[in-house]
């Protein structure tokens, strides 16, 4: 069986959610490897949105079980209001449903306010962050100072972790001038967390290693991501995990072999959100337009995304540094109405021109970038869902793609409901092999 990973090849929010909950009856398990409820993945469910956080996406389908790894960060308090979120909807998760990792690192109180605190002490150069506590959460984890999930099944072990962080913690918020915290209710309140939790906890590396020895098959899903990666990102203004394919291995405890596959999933635009480099955004009535069209705002923040031409610079970039098999085209039917499209694919820069992506924010601000224009195909794309129909100038615009990516398209997401979706067979067939007969019969 096929082991297939889905990566975001932009800066987020590129449709991962929708994409995940489709391919989510081929498999037998869909796991997470990174971040936190930062991540704002939608799917639309008989015409109701629905926005996870935690929970990977294909917990929708009923028969199939999520993983959350130890390379997320997990906020109990988050986490259990998801989950009734999904019970109240009609979507039973218990137990035999979800596994969290022993491992996964815990969001505490203090790790909000330190973002906060980290966010005004910038001004200006601000990353632009949710404030929900992940960064400082990753940063107790790479300073040895973290709270596990397995922690808080602990009591005397968690108790000694709170006071040891708030004797540090207290310092930093007295010398801003912000009330100490007691380790007392905290430690009452974590521990009920932990009482709760104890059911979906598993030693995950074990489990899923189990699985695959039993010819289970696995969907991991990333979040955020590849150009907010903190290692090939636009450092400093990136997450604080590794959402690249490099850290589905780290972020579960699996063998890098075990990854069949590479599904990139790209928007026929880019956006971004927060601070940071864009080098193709637009800053007019068009970039206001797509963002419209495109109801491009957070799904975890409400914020507006700042919209821009397709940069195929950063997309080819990200196909290669992911090794990236297949690509999954979503909203291209936003485009459809504007007067002309174009897409990004080179950069002019002090005289020379680039066609390799840098990730140097201090280069992309500087960086201007050379597009080609496209004629506004005939006939509309939205809500198709048959290869036969599309518009022969879309098509040309797809060859271009895959020709500037060097990766081939092979899905195609026409609207925000299940059934909104192309498949190219053949393509699809080639990377799935027998799996993609549960995804479209096969014919």
């Amino acid at each position: 069986m096929n082991n297939l990973l889905v990566i975001g090849t932009q800066w987020g929010d590129e449709g991962k959610g929708k994409i995940v909950d489709v391919l989510a009856p081929a498999f037998d398990l869909i796991a997470r490897y990174q971040g936190g409820h930062n991540a704002g993945h939608t799917v639309y469910l008989q015409g109701q949105k629905i926005v996870l956080h935690l929970i990977p996406s294909g917990i929708l389908h009923a028969d199939k079980i999520g993983v959350i790894g130890n390379g997320l960060v997990i906020d109990p308090a988050a986490f259990f209001k998801e989950l009734e979120d999904l019970r109240s909807i009609g979507v039973e998760v218990d137990e035999n449903r979800l596994v969290v990792s022993r491992s996964a690192q815990v969001i505490m109180p203090y790790h909000p306010r330190l973002e906060r605190i980290s966010e005004e002490q910038r001004g200006k150069k601000m990353i632009g962050t949710t404030c929900r506590g992940i960064g400082p959460c990753y940063e107790d984890k790479a300073a040895r100072w973290g709270i596990r999930v397995a922690d808080l099944l602990e009591p005397d072990l968690l108790r000694e972790k709170i006071e040891e962080n708030l004797a540090v913690k207290n310092k930093i918020f007295e010398t801003f001038g912000q009330p100490a915290l007691e380790a007392g209710p905290i430690y009452e309140q974590y521990l009920k967390f932990g009482e709760r939790l104890a059911p979906f906890v598993k030693d995950v590396s074990a489990f899923l290693y189990e699985q695959v020895k039993a010819g289970k098959s696995i969907l991991f899903e990333g979040a955020q991501g590849v150009l907010l990666d903190l290692d090939h990102g636009t450092y400093p203004f990136v997450t604080s995990s590794s959402c690249t394919a490099g850290g589905v291995a780290t972020g579960l405890g699996i063998s890098p072999k075990q990854v069949t596959g590479v599904l990139g999933i790209t928007k026929a635009y880019a956006t971004r959100v927060g601070s940071g480099p864009f080098p193709t955004e637009l800053k007019d009535e068009t970039g206001a337009l797509i963002a419209k069209k495109g109801d491009e705002f957070g799904a975890t923040t409400g914020r507006p995304r700042r919209c821009g031409w397709f940069d195929a610079v950063a997309a080819r970039y990200a196909c290669r540094l992911n090794g990236v098999d297949l690509l999954v085209l979503t909203k291209p039917d936003v485009l459809e109405g504007l007067s002309e499209i174009k897409a990004c694919y080179a950069y002019d820069y002090k005289g020379s021109r680039l066609k390799d992506f840098l990730s140097d924010p201090y280069v992309l601000d500087k960086a201007q970038p050379v597009y080609r224009t496209f004629p506004v195909w005939a006939g509309s794309i939205h809500r198709l869902r048959s290869e036969e129909r599309l518009p022969n100038g879309f098509i040309d615009y797809l060859k271009w793609l895959e020709d500037e990516l060097e990766t081939p398209v092979g899905i195609i997401s026409t609207g925000v409901a299940r059934e909104d979706i192309i498949y190219f067979k053949e393509k699809c067939s080639r990377l799935l092999g027998v799996q993609a007969e549960q995804l479209f019969g096969g014919d």
